[in-house]
């Protein structure tokens, strides 16, 4: 197609990195607990001059490079995974946001977000994503990596088959109510888009190993209004970060309270979560509800004991999974997606992102961050139709829907 790869370097200068993300090529961290230490070190200098200054050069640069941006096929990301987890301390001595610093730091993502999308289209890229282990995984490491091949090519068709049965069980519904078992504490009603054609219209995709890999999820954009719940994670790492207890509260689909047993302070577990998880917005919107199917990947994780391990590109496909943030369609919700058995999905928008438009900046959050219940944590997934009659799609942490058994054979094994 004429396309060349460029490979780039994640940013090292406070004015350009998000927190303490290495986010491009980048060698191992010589400190970790450093780096984290100095992710607000733009508290320095943060202020509405430098907001304007940074977006003005933006602009600048983008029409500079306007005929290459607007060929950027998207990112092609190969991620790693093993890395020991790192016991993260909150340090007095570093630098905090100011409540106007806040402020503007959501005003600097959103704005920048409207020039990149203004110079490439979202519409017009795609992305690619795969994850691999490092022999710091430890002395399975050969192992993991014939098992990370293995759940990176699992058979296509089979699970388009599966994964079109359980989205024709959901397509009925008009809620999805989710519950945890063994100490987890989620009970979520979830309300999806109202279907007028269920022969031609879905609310599901059906992800496969065409772009995110490794397969087994299928995914929309629920409704805000009606969307209603705890979320529950007993431990999850998200961005190298560990939370215990993650505790998430919706009302009318926003995040409406949180908190965690990281610390023995509750103003340090909201203030983790309110920095890490919600990037300073006052509230998120639940951008996606997920079912993961691929309970190979779970298998492996269980027998190896590496779940602490693992990026979350293959923890979400390990369980029903809730992203806060944008949509999984953020800036190209225009765009027709056909699933393969050639439906067209529908469940695009939200409340929030069809906001775009009358004011592109009331619409978007510039960020994604998807949290995962394990199976072992997980009591009920049930559809709930119009008429308050339900369909089970898991219970005990098992698939139970006909033609769907076939998945619960790894946690046999």
């Amino acid at each position: 197609m004429g396309l060349k790869p460029v490979i780039f370097r994640a940013a090292v200068g406070a004015a350009n990195k998000r927190q303490h993300l290495k986010i491009g090529f980048c060698g191992a961290y010589a400190n970790r607990q450093y780096e984290y230490d100095h992710r607000f070190d733009n508290a320095l200098f943060l202020d509405k001059a430098f907001k304007e200054r940074k977006l003005s050069v933006m602009r600048v640069a983008y029409e500079e490079y306007k005929e290459l941006a607007s060929v950027y096929a998207g990112p092609a990301v190969m991620e790693t995974f093993g890395e020991s987890p790192f016991p993260y301390i909150n340090k007095p001595e570093t630098c905090v946001l100011s409540e106007k610093q806040k402020r503007l730091s959501v005003e600097l993502s959103a704005q920048s977000g409207e020039i990149v999308n203004q110079y490439i289209r979202g519409d017009e890229r795609s992305f690619t994503i795969i994850s691999w282990p490092i022999p710091e995984i430890g002395k399975d490491f050969k192992e993991i990596f014939r098992e990370t091949i293995r759940i990176n090519t699992l058979d296509y068709e089979q699970y388009k088959q599966i994964q079109e049965i359980l989205i024709d069980a959901l397509d009925q519904g008009r809620f999805v109510q989710i519950t945890g078992r063994n100490g987890n504490k989620t009970s979520l009603l979830v309300e999806l888009h109202q279907l007028s054609d269920r022969e031609r219209e879905t609310n599901f995709e059906n992800c496969l190993a065409d772009v995110n890999i490794p397969l087994g999820e299928v995914f929309t954009s629920p409704k805000l209004a009606g969307t209603e719940g705890i979320l529950h994670v007993s431990r999850i790492y998200i961005n190298d970060v560990e939370y215990k207890d993650l505790e998430i509260h919706f009302k009318n689909g926003m995040t409406a309270g949180y908190t965690c047993r990281n610390y023995e302070s509750e103003e340090e577990n909201q203030k983790l979560i309110a920095e890490n998880l919600l990037y300073h917005h006052p509230s998120l919107p639940m951008g996606e509800f997920a079912i993961g199917t691929n309970t190979t990947a779970y298998a492996m994780a269980e027998k190896y004991g590496i779940l602490d391990r693992l990026k979350i590109l293959i923890i979400e496909k390990m369980g029903p999974h809730f992203a806060i943030g944008d949509t999984c369609y953020s800036h190209s919700e225009e765009l027709r997606v056909y699933n393969p058995d050639g439906k067209e999905i529908i469940a695009k928008d939200n409340e929030c992102s069809v906001k775009r438009k009358e004011n592109l900046r009331e619409a978007y959050f510039n960020c994604h961050t998807d949290i995962t219940i394990p199976y072992d944590e997980l009591d009920e997934v049930t559809v709930i139709k119009e008429d308050g009659s339900r369909i089970c799609l898991l219970s005990g942490g098992r698939f139970v829907l006909n033609g769907t058994e076939i998945l619960n054979e790894p946690f046999e094994k």
